[in-house]
């Protein structure tokens, strides 16, 4: 099981946010947006796993937290093994949350940059259908094997993407092929572009929040 720290808007959860963090970065690293996003009057557990260390190639090989390796800034094809293994730890934790008492249906996989990217690859692939991917200045990894691996509970699951039109991390034209290979799949895209670098603004936020609001409503007493 991965390291991760947990942050709950309210008493006893009735849904939860597992949200992946980007290259080098941890859980930490979004933690200060669950009071951004104003949700108090939700009961939301938002748990924010850490990534395991490995050696990352675009970097020297150096250690540091990282979903899988990249090769080189083109990011020609990821690392599948990489990717399948993280997909499997992210598993897990949905797992878990499962066996807390939550429904598949309360779940929503978010995550930034690397994090997106294994949010999608884990979401599109999960056997019962989820709330839906929020996919924040990233990409659609291993795209060619979607289509013959895709969950069915899953199709037309709602997908929150937004990339920043100055990123040099993850340029916006490889987001809007994502975007564009999974319009072609069928699946409803909301997708937001925003001036700003590899990083995440004031606007999005607010955007999110709502998204969030929509896809985990209260439920019913």
């Amino acid at each position: 099981m991965l390291e991760f720290l947990e942050i709950e808007t309210g008493v006893a959860p009735d849904a939860a946010v597992i949200w992946l963090h980007g290259l080098g970065a941890d859980g930490h690293d979004f933690e200060p947006i669950v009071p951004e996003l104003g949700l108090h009057d939700r009961a939301i557990r938002f748990v924010f796993p850490h990534a395991p260390v490995r050696p990352v190639t675009i970097n020297g090989g150096m250690q540091m937290r990282a979903w899988y390796d990249i090769k080189d800034n083109a990011i020609r094809r990821e690392d599948e093994s990489g990717v399948r293994q993280s997909q499997s730890a992210v598993e897990a934790l949905i797992a878990r949350e499962k066996q807390r008492g939550l429904a598949a249906s309360r779940l929503v996989l978010a995550g930034f940059s690397q994090g997106g990217a294994i949010a999608l690859q884990t979401a599109l692939r999960h056997p019962e259908r989820l709330a839906g991917i929020l996919a924040l200045s990233t990409y659609l990894p291993l795209a060619d094997l979607l289509p013959a691996e895709a969950s069915a509970a899953n199709r037309g699951l709602p997908i929150f993407m937004a990339h920043g039109s100055a990123d040099p991390v993850i340029q916006i034209p490889k987001a809007v092929a994502s975007r564009e290979a999974l319009q072609s799949l069928g699946y409803p895209i909301d997708w937001h572009e925003y001036r700003m670098p590899h990083s995440v603004c004031a606007e999005e936020i607010l955007h999110i929040a709502a998204w969030l609001r929509a896809v985990l409503p209260p439920l019913r007493s």
